[in-house]
């Protein structure tokens, strides 16, 4: 059949569907002829950054992708997948919902959850975990007030009704976040590693099914609309923002599983960005195939949708899935008992294009190659250069800032701060205990420790990322970041084992903002490479920026780190409380007079332009290999790094649980304020019992690791170099319930 005579797209009409005339010109060159509308919709959302990766794929080609316990890489899958022993294996991820959220913060953060668990279960992996990462702007706007709540409920009301608990996650608060937040989901699922759901269509004459609900208009174009600018016109763009379902997801998860324990399935797509379009060109691709779909058998939620509707609509909780001749009616049987749209749509063809038809009319035909990323999508390498401000913040000397003499007063405004106070308020919305596997809620531990049912394994997961330090220093920053993650890790038990990334970032065509972006890579493959925590896929997210009177205002740079670590035997796991009055406290890692970058510096000493934090990439890992030892011979019995807020707040954290305090010195030889207060990496704190002093001390002496006695744990006093500090109770007051305070005043 002849494609039918509709009406050539126009050059005009390809622009306002985000594609460039070089790229209009270049589809013609693909097809041999003028697209028409529905093409060129097709092509407007397989192109735009957040499918293609146009901007960011032959940097993001340099990360490392090889690892001792990798079994599917980087953009091999939905997901990426590391072993994990005895036959299993972790599925995680993380993705970002940042536009979405920023115009509907409920149901944009909402979505994103349900997003990135299909992505898991898709491969057939049930989720056990779920993380997340925001940003949010100045608590003081009513409007930052507005974005957070929605954002923390519809965070909390999907993962709750989902029903995968919510472990763990991270929040940061600044000015240039006002108007764009971030919100980055993770989640991560368990499989049996003989039971993986490939995304690859295979076999022509292959039936291929949609399944779950029924398409509508929302979220239609979504992933154009997140591959733009935030104006003061977006909020025209509302019909991008999809609406979820969780307990349509729940049982769209449990048909999945069900499913998955057939020989039914060829492969399976969630259906996220670009729905439908996305789904058939790329399992299409992946296979060496192509497709012939019909589309009025879609099941729509509304009735006249256009070809580009159905084919653009990014609604919730579907998939595709391509089945064994003859064995459809298992599948129509398993989805009709969890009572879900199973409907068969076209079939596998061997001719590698995607012929899409309506009412019997061929509408568009395509080749599936020419629409996906590292296929014929187009790639860009950005100018880049160093921004002003770099350079300037350089120049910042810590010699030229007095050392204050009211540390006491200092120290209770830290603890109130935003960034450093408690997110109670948050973390007490989510069901972090639903299906029993969290091992960290009534035992606090720096990274998430979660049970794998069936072995004495427990899995460690953390989301990390300083915005901050990598605004002051992409590479740095970004070193920083994966460092801070396995640290976590380590101090909790763990051995991290991968990672999973998500890169947010300003205009690509801004050459400081791709700066940013270009350092963070660098500096993530540097850490990865020491760590040996391959890239196992993720998501970038560019265009975080809000324009104001024709004036572009990037976000932080925030490539935030999802990092995967695994406890051989949980008996390992570590916990970062104070466990008896009277422990020894010792604080192991390199320290100095450094204050550049930290929280005390920013926001209460008002100084916004200095280098990143004290960083040395071998020393860090070298402190890592000490406390691993540490815990895997018993001498400490709590552990906990120093992050935001320097050793002062890691101090306070580790007293809190269990109401204890402690006593300890600063080293006359740092200017007191940075000690405290400092955020220079690659310090962990631990304790200890008396009775395990020498075989530490022993042990401290044959390695070069810097290891000082701070002091020891109190009943609930705090004091600092023989200076009452107050008392932990105190602490706590101000620290717990600082940020409802902010919220909800």
């Amino acid at each position: 059949m002849e494609l039918n005579e509709q009406i050539e797209a126009t050059l005009e009409q390809a622009i306002d569907l985000g594609l460039t005339a070089d790229e209009f010109e270049l589809i013609k060159n693909v097809l041999g002829r003028t697209p028409n509308f529905t093409e060129t919709a097709v092509y407007s959302v397989m192109w735009s950054e957040h499918c293609s990766y146009k901007n960011s794929i032959l940097w993001l080609k340099t990360l490392p992708k090889d690892g001792p316990h990798m079994l599917v890489k980087a953009g091999e899958e939905n997901a990426g997948l590391v072993d994990i022993g005895e036959g299993l294996g972790c599925v995680f991820k993380i993705e970002s919902h940042n536009h979405p959220s920023a115009l509907e913060p409920y149901q944009g953060a909402a979505t994103g959850v349900g997003g990135i668990n299909r992505d898991i279960f898709t491969m057939g992996a049930r989720p056990i975990a779920q993380l997340n990462s925001l940003r949010f702007g100045n608590l003081d706007l009513p409007k930052t007030k507005w974005l957070v709540k929605g954002v923390v409920k519809g965070i909390g009301d999907y993962g709750n009704a989902f029903g995968i608990p919510i472990v763990g996650g991270e929040v940061f608060f600044d000015d240039s976040f006002n108007t764009n937040p971030l919100v980055n989901a993770f989640s991560a699922g368990i499989i049996d590693t003989k039971k993986i759901i490939s995304a690859t269509a295979k076999g022509p004459g292959n039936p291929v099914f949609i399944v779950g609900s029924a398409t509508g208009k929302d979220g239609i174009a979504g992933a154009a609309f997140a591959s733009k600018d935030i104006t003061e016109d977006s909020a025209n763009d509302l019909p991008s923002v999809q609406v979820g379902d969780p307990f349509m997801e729940k049982l769209l998860l449990e048909a999945t599983m069900e499913l998955a324990q057939t020989d039914a399935i060829v492969g399976m797509q969630d259906m996220g960005a670009a729905g439908i379009t996305c789904s058939t060109t790329e399992m299409s691709a992946a296979g060496g195939v192509g497709m012939e779909i019909y589309l009025d058998k879609v099941p729509t939620r509304q009735e006249n949708m256009l070809p580009y509707e159905i084919l653009l609509s990014e609604s919730q909780e579907r998939m595709l899935v391509v089945v064994q001749k003859g064995k459809e009616a298992i599948v129509k049987a398993i989805f009709d008992k969890w009572d879900l749209h199973a409907e068969e749509i076209g079939f596998v063809t061997d001719t590698k294009r995607i012929r899409y038809f309506m009412n019997g009319t061929l509408v568009g035909d395509v080749p599936a190659e020419s629409l996906v990323l590292g296929g014929g999508a187009p790639q860009y390498k950005r100018d880049y250069k160093e921004p002003a401000y770099f350079s300037e913040a350089q120049k910042f000397d810590p010699s030229a800032i007095p050392v204050p003499g009211n540390l006491k007063e200092l120290a209770d405004k830290l603890l109130s701060l935003p960034n450093i106070a408690s997110k109670r308020w948050i973390y007490e919305q989510y069901d972090s205990m639903v299906g029993t596997v969290n091992m960290s809620t009534n035992s606090p531990s720096d990274a998430a420790i979660v049970s794998i049912k069936g072995t004495n394994k427990a899995l460690a997961m953390t989301v990390d990322c300083n915005s901050r330090y990598v605004n002051a220093n992409p590479e740095v920053g970004a070193m920083i970041a994966v460092t801070e993650a396995a640290r976590n890790i380590t101090v909790s038990g763990g051995i991290p084992s991968a990672i999973t990334n998500c890169l947010n970032f300003g205009n690509p065509h801004n050459p400081e903002s791709y700066w940013q972006f270009v350092g963070a890579i660098k500096g993530m493959s540097k850490a990865c490479l020491k760590f040996a925590t391959p890239v196992t896929g993720g998501n970038v997210s560019f265009y975080n920026q809000s324009v104001t009177g024709g004036k572009e205002i990037p976000v932080f740079p925030t490539p935030t780190i999802g990092m995967i670590g695994l406890l051989e035997n949980k008996d390992n796991k570590m916990t970062l409380d104070f466990k008896e009055k009277g422990d020894l406290i010792y604080l192991v890692g390199d320290y100095n007079d450094d204050i550049a970058c930290s929280e005390y510096l920013s926001t209460i000493l008002g100084i916004k332009q200095s280098p990143a934090p004290y960083f040395d990439l071998d020393r860090e890992f070298d402190t890592h290999q000490t406390v691993r030892y540490l815990i895997e011979n018993k001498m400490i019995n709590a552990a906990h790094d120093v992050s935001d807020g320097g050793v002062y707040t890691a101090l306070v954290e580790m007293g809190l649980p269990r109401g204890l305090g402690f006593d300890i010195e600063t080293d006359m030889d740092v200017r007191a304020d940075a000690f405290l207060f400092g955020e220079g990496q690659g310090r962990i704190i631990v304790t200890l019992p008396e009775d395990q002093r020498d075989a530490f001390n022993d042990y401290r002496q044959s390695i070069n690791t810097s290891i000082i006695l701070l002091g020891h744990v109190t009943k609930g006093k705090i004091q600092i170099d023989l200076k009452p500090f107050g008392f932990i109770d105190e602490a706590r007051d101000i620290y717990m319930n600082a940020l409802a305070k902010k919220i909800e005043d």
